[in-house]
């Protein structure tokens, strides 16, 4: 049944993504005022735009799914899916270090923070996380640039031709938000957690406060960050429409802005329909995960 489900979104957003990129005004033609009648008439007949609406969009289902997402009108016409497997690469690079690096950091801050409740350092942490929840990533990735590249010239100011470097300074910009929502979600379970009876009863055996946090405490917190952390997880793997253009990654990010600035409609559609699969997908596997980690969620579920 959540299989079923889950094909049924995909249907719905593709065919509600399909009319509204039909609806768009103007055409995916460059030049178009240069071109003549007999010019639009043949490129709207190779490109099959000459059919009628509902004609199409029975194509574009059927060419779904054998794997077909049509060919991008900007791009040399290329194969829609030739063009994004070129470019998932450095996006869900860059997208699984900051996600992995800002939800580390991110959960430990959260627990030294719970551990120091109303302290100097709970307050700085907090501070931290409001700060970086409340600034863009794209102004964090400018001041990265400027500190890290212009004035200390450590690491390259952008594109990628310098292996594992040229991630470093996007993969910071883009941590920024996994961190301060990973600081500030343990904190607050935490903080509940560490009142609990059972944590009162460690404390009696004689274990160190620490090992209490990490051990004990910080299992139970995890699910309400699990939750968020899916979706964000998404996101970053299907580019950062911003931080890749500053940092010239050539990511889906890059080609979903070039796509949309030229009504690249097949390009824009697909881009769409990959991260709604892999938000499902996501949602999907997250449930497992409740599962696994709380095993309360499958007794609950068996009744």
């Amino acid at each position: 049944m959540r299989l079923f489900y889950m094909a049924l979104t995909l249907f719905i957003i593709a065919s509600v993504t399909f009319f509204l990129m039909n609806a768009l005004p103007g055409t995916p033609y460059n030049n178009q005022d240069r071109l003549t009648a007999a010019q639009l008439e043949m490129l709207n007949k190779k490109y099959g735009f000459d059919q009628p609406l509902f004609q199409r969009y029975i194509n574009y289902l059927k060419n779904l799914l054998h794997g077909d997402f049509g060919i991008s009108l900007q791009f040399s016409d290329q194969p829609v899916a030739t063009l994004l497997a070129q470019r998932m690469g450095p996006s869900i690079q860059l997208g699984l270090q900051a996600v992995l690096f800002g939800t580390l950091v991110g959960v430990f801050l959260g627990v030294i923070a719970a551990m120091h409740q109303n302290r100097f350092l709970d307050v700085f942490c907090s501070l931290f996380a409001i700060t970086g929840r409340s600034v863009p990533n794209f102004v964090v990735a400018v001041l990265l640039q400027y500190i890290f590249a212009v004035t200390l010239n450590w690491l390259p100011i952008g594109l990628w031709n310098d292996g594992f470097r040229s991630t470093i300074l996007p993969t910071l910009a883009l941590s920024i938000s996994p961190m301060a929502e990973s600081c500030r979600f343990i904190r607050t379970e935490m903080v509940e957690v560490l009142s609990s009876d059972y944590i009162e009863l460690a404390r009696a055996k004689g274990m160190g406060e620490i090992r209490i946090a990490f051990s004990h405490g910080l299992r139970n917190a995890l699910i309400p960050l699990i939750t968020v952390l899916g979706p964000m997880t998404v996101s970053l793997m299907t580019g950062s429409l911003v931080v890749e253009n500053i940092f010239a990654v050539p990511g889906i990010g890059e080609q979903f802005t070039k796509s949309i600035l030229s009504n690249d409609y097949y390009t824009i559609m697909a881009v769409t329909i990959l991260f709604s699969a892999l938000l499902v997908t996501v949602i999907f596997l997250t449930d497992i995960l409740y599962q696994i980690i709380d095993p309360r969620v499958r007794v609950e579920g068996a009744k």
